[in-house]
């Protein structure tokens, strides 16, 4: 299941973060890859005990948990603290899986990847290429959103950044570990949340409402892995 979060952030934090991020020191992003990552990433990124990451990523994940559209797609149970990327003169990161398990940095906590994210921080207009490709059973899906909106797909997805021809290309990407492992639950669960959504919405005295409620819940219940 991909979804997408538009106007995740303010026109404020938007601004906010490009200042900031503008301004950073970059480093190589290849730190970072494993063994076969590394022979496709040409990349930068923030160092992750730079003060910024923390400082950034605290804002993030305040919106987090303040939108209502990533918790009913997500169902995070645990978030791993966003990291940020830049990309320009050619840079790419071809076809690659993320890791499945993520240590938290400073923390001897660990976290499954159910759930992979990106936020952009550039207009597409300011960059050429770059686009965010992911393959699934239903094909090749090409992501490329405004500055501000955000994307959720599988963390189990095949997925790649083609280079970057023309300007920059600023994001933040971070992996959820959700309360529902399966993404094929986590779909019939948010379908579920929109059809309720449009009960109460268009008919707030539906005797379905509250039915479909338990249903939800008790499915919830079923498939949670806590």
């Amino acid at each position: 299941m991909m979804i997408t979060i538009p106007d995740f952030l303010t026109t404020d934090q938007l601004r906010r973060c490009r200042e900031a991020l503008e301004k950073a020191d970059w480093q190589d992003g290849r730190e970072t890859a494993g063994d076969l990552a590394v022979r496709v990433k040409a990349n930068k990124q923030l160092a992750p005990a730079d003060p910024l990451v923390r400082e950034l990523g605290d804002l993030i994940l305040d919106c987090l948990g303040k939108n209502d559209r990533f918790l009913a797609a997500a169902l995070p149970l645990k978030v791993l603290p966003p990291r940020f990327n830049r990309y320009e003169d050619g840079g790419t990161y071809g076809n690659h899986v993320d890791n499945a398990i993520f240590s938290v940095p400073g923390t001897p906590h660990r976290i499954r990847s159910d759930v992979s994210a990106t936020l952009f921080f550039s207009e597409p207009d300011e960059y050429e290429g770059g686009e965010l490709v992911i393959q699934d059973t239903y094909g090749s899906h090409t992501v490329k959103l405004p500055a501000g909106h955000m994307v959720l797909y599988p963390g189990t997805s095949l997925h790649r950044v083609t280079p970057v021809t023309k300007g920059v290309r600023l994001a933040s990407f971070f992996w959820v570990q959700s309360l529902v492992r399966e993404d094929s639950r986590r779909a019939l669960l948010w379908e579920l949340d929109r059809a309720l959504g449009d009960v109460r919405r268009d008919n707030p005295e539906s005797e379905a409402a509250p039915k479909l409620m338990a249903v939800y819940h008790n499915l919830l219940r079923e498939w949670s892995n806590t």
